[in-house]
């Protein structure tokens, strides 16, 4: 296949049936694979069920691990090892909307990574309380502080990779386990000399369900800036020997 979607889940059974069907809807070489953390309402259930109808759908159930870190991970890895020539990267509750695929891969020609981003002219964010959209500006702008990044919206979790960004960025040598591995794979691409792009697009509101993330793990993730910086700040770019 030229794409595949990775999706980590938790309790989403509400959202996933309709994201899978309009994810395989932008194109017959557009697959999708979950990585559920054995989520108790049955979303690997739902999963397996379309699964069984078209092979363009993947499950990875996880029954012992959790964590959206580590799920992410094995999901690029997964993909990876399927042959996909682009790695989509995107949550399971409709927030990052399938129908900007054919048009973010239209975009791929002059990148390696491209980064669905809420904070560039064109970009922004529906449905949401204003306080909300002011902590992603603020916490982002502390993120480029930290790590130096000359990007936007670095806590973007809708992106394409190359295979070869996934491919050369050490996937086995992460120390995120939660959500901070998003600025993670950021960094160590960007460390790694990758051309990043920015391209607009609007987040919405959650569709159904309720999100895992809250303010703890939000100060979790604003603390793994600085052990992040500092783990890597020798790492060597890619055509270093």
């Amino acid at each position: 296949m030229r794409a595949m979607a990775m999706v980590p889940t938790y309790n989403e059974a509400l959202n996933i049936e309709s994201l899978l069907r309009e994810i395989l809807s932008q194109g017959s070489d557009i697959g999708a694979v979950v990585v559920d953390d054995n989520s108790p309402d049955g979303t690997a259930a739902i999963v397996e069920r379309l699964r069984q109808e078209d092979p363009m759908v993947h499950l990875v159930l996880r029954k012992e691990e959790r964590g959206r870190g580590t799920a992410g991970i094995v999901g690029f890895q997964y993909a990876v090892s399927q042959g996909a020539e682009f790695v989509i990267e995107m949550d399971a509750d409709f927030s990052h909307l399938p129908s900007y695929i054919p048009y973010f891969l239209s975009q791929m020609d002059d990148c390696d990574l491209l980064i669905g981003s809420r904070l560039i002219p064109g970009g922004g964010e529906r449905g949401r309380h204003f306080l909300r959209k002011w902590i992603t500006r603020l916490a982002n702008a502390y993120i480029r502080f930290v790590l130096s990044l000359p990007i936007r919206d670095c806590t973007s979790g809708y992106r394409i990779f190359r295979r070869e960004v996934l491919k050369n960025i050490d996937l086995d040598q992460m120390m995120s386990k939660g959500p901070a591995v998003v600025e993670e794979v950021l960094y160590k691409a960007y460390k790694r000399g990758f051309r990043i792009k920015e391209v607009p697009y609007i987040l919405e509101e959650r569709k159904a369900g309720e999100s895992t993330f809250n303010r703890k793990t939000m100060l979790n993730v604003l603390m793994m800036m600085v052990k992040i910086r500092w783990k890597y700040r020798n790492y060597p770019p890619k055509n270093s020997s």
